[in-house]
């Protein structure tokens, strides 16, 4: 065999490899646009946030403006999607008095929510002498004389959507739950040894 035929040999099986490799190329981005395309016709729904419940062992401010806060929530999760699964990457949940973060963030642990599933998570959330201005200390002793505090328990979180075997880049996640605490609330409160705890089952509001 010349080496002219040799050569020629090299050069049909070069393009066989790249017709090859165009082929399995190909077929990968055809895969991935119908998987998209799935996904798109879909729709997935964000979930939906309920905060049951939050028992306050301590809510108490103090000279100077030093406000310190120890309580425990239990905040329900459920995936409204027929077909679409979502996996909680990193959530911090945290509470706010009038726009004011109040207590250190909390991570609750990963997890993966399957179709039309629930998870529950009961963090504790705190803050030891917080700093707080002046006008947000005058307006929580007044609140707390009055017997109602409304306080926001917040989550902040990344999420993805998996689609059989697709999974989603990660999606920025804000929860905004209303809680109004206060020890004039007897219909749902109930004492739990020094703390309380307030019946809340308030919906939370939701941006992905």
């Amino acid at each position: 065999m010349s080496a002219k035929d040799c050569g020629h040999h090299d050069e049909e099986r070069h393009k066989l490899h790249r017709r090859l490799f165009t082929a399995l190329v190909g077929f990968i981005i055809l895969i991935l646009f119908i998987i998209l395309l799935i996904f798109l016709i879909l729709r997935p729904t964000k979930p939906h946030f309920i905060l049951q419940d939050a028992t306050i062992y301590s809510f108490n401010i103090s000279s100077p403006n030093l406000l310190t806060t120890n309580f425990q929530i239990t905040l329900a999760s459920r995936n409204p999607n027929d077909k679409i699964g979502i996996y909680y990457d990193k959530l911090d949940v945290y509470a706010t008095y009038r726009g004011q973060q109040i207590t250190l963030p909390t991570l609750v642990p990963q997890t993966y929510q399957g179709h039309k599933d629930f998870t529950i998570w009961s963090p504790f959330v705190y803050g030891n002498s917080v700093p707080v201005a002046p006008y947000l200390s005058e307006s929580l002793s007044e609140d707390q004389m009055a017997g109602t505090v409304l306080i926001n328990v917040k989550v902040d979180g990344r999420v993805r959507w998996k689609v059989g075997t697709f999974v989603s880049g990660k999606y920025h996640l804000n929860v905004n739950c209303p809680a109004y605490v206060g020890g004039k609330m007897i219909g749902n409160s109930i004492a739990v040894g020094s703390a309380m705890k307030y019946q809340l089952v308030q919906n939370c509001h939701v941006d992905v």
